[in-house]
């Protein structure tokens, strides 16, 4: 029999970083305790004033469709938020679309911009799901591995040795996941030229932009020549605690967001209605619980990186913005990086992400979330330790 699915579907494997969710709960229900330092969900409340504007919405029975492209208000909201925050000018009735999370709105960039024959320039090490993305639109990702030794620094001469006559856009997280780097200028211009050179767009994923520790973000679509080929992405989930709210948004040309909405119609239609109204809140409320979480983040990184770094065989840098820890296990003596994830929650019960799942230039790296607790990581640094010490 001719198989049932897709042949696309034959190029994309599930979500390394779910299947370690998966498989810390699966082991929960079996009755071990596991520590799952595999995702990058915030372990803090959405703050009470977005979660009260929900509600009320939901008392109001604010419960239908809204515009495809978002609540008039809401997209004034983010209007403002990206002229003050990132000095980008965007028409919020022509340029903005409000998405059911950011990762739908990548989604829609890439199905918008990308089809068969063309390709997907993505520095790695990348989020996992961006050639997955690729993919589905019938594209062809391609890696672009950043050097080790530079700590993943992106240089135009590593952009460039990967573009084709078939590359049509650049994929860029920033700050960047599981990395930790934020764009330094250097960086910014050089995907700005290689971007410009090749007439190539870019797609800019900037979700962890307010989970800073150091450096100036940069949006690219403020470089000179950049407005008119870069789509800016952006959400609620990780500087806000809005993980399960699903709300996202993204700001494109005018000619590209026109068809962008095409897809957001067809798909999702909109976002939840009294979920926009919470993000509304969280845009024009108080900043208060934004710096309280980055400074509590910060406390966190450093408890894990110090913690780590005093195990024999591990050799953690420290981030400079986001959600996580990328260490070096070769000092381990493990293979590689699997191998080591497979024993480390089998006698640790410490549930991390093999590096190799970011794409080339991970091997050898696992990545460690610090968005849990504090006393969470310090139970998974003791585990971690004393696993290590037996070995």
């Amino acid at each position: 029999m001719s198989s049932r699915v897709a042949s696309r579907f034959s190029l994309i494997e599930k979500s390394p970083t779910y299947a370690i969710l998966d498989l810390a709960a699966e082991l929960r229900a079996q009755g071990e305790s596991v520590i799952d330092l595999g995702g990058g969900e915030p372990d803090f409340a959405t703050p009470d004033h977005i979660t009260a504007e929900a509600k009320d919405a939901l008392g109001t029975g604010f419960t239908h469709y809204t515009p495809s492209r978002g609540l008039p208000e809401l997209l004034e909201a983010i209007s403002d938020k990206l002229l003050k925050d990132n000095g980008l000018q965007v028409n919020p009735a022509q340029q903005l679309i409000v998405t059911p999370s950011a990762k739908h709105a990548l989604f829609i960039s890439v199905m918008t911009l990308l089809g068969p024959g063309d390709e997907l320039l993505v520095p790695t090490p990348s989020w996992v799901s961006y050639t997955a993305m690729a993919h589905l639109a019938g594209a062809r990702p391609v890696f672009a591995p950043m050097a080790a030794a530079d700590r993943f620094r992106i240089t135009r001469e590593a952009l460039e040795a990967y573009i084709t006559p078939n590359t049509r856009a650049i994929l860029i997280n920033n700050p960047n996941n599981p990395t930790g780097n934020v764009l330094t200028p250097e960086e910014a211009e050089a995907i700005a030229g290689s971007a410009a050179d090749h007439d190539l767009f870019v797609i800019a994923d900037e979700i962890y932009e307010k989970v800073r520790f150091r450096g100036e973000h940069i949006s690219l679509a403020t470089l000179p020549g950049m407005a008119e080929r870069t789509v800016t992405v952006n959400g609620f989930s990780k500087g806000y605690a809005m993980t399960g709210w699903r709300l996202g948004y993204v700001a494109a040309p005018q000619d590209v967001s026109a068809e962008m909405l095409k897809v957001q119609q067809h798909t999702v239609g909109c976002a939840g209605s009294f979920v926009q109204r919470g993000g509304l809140a969280a845009l024009t409320g108080p900043e208060q619980d934004i710096e309280r979480m980055t400074a509590a983040y910060a406390a966190r990184r450093d408890l894990l990186v110090d913690g780590l770094n005093q195990v024999p065989g591990l050799v953690c840098a420290r981030p400079d913005a986001a959600l996580y820890v990328l260490c070096d296990v070769t000092g381990t003596g493990f293979p590689d990086a699997a191998s080591f994830t497979a024993w480390l929650l089998r006698e640790a019960k410490v549930a991390v992400t093999p590096g190799p799942a970011f794409g080339p230039g991970g091997e050898g790296l696992v990545r460690l979330s610090f968005a849990s607790a504090p006393q969470v990581l310090q139970e998974a640094v003791d585990r971690i330790s004393a696993a290590m010490a037996r070995l």
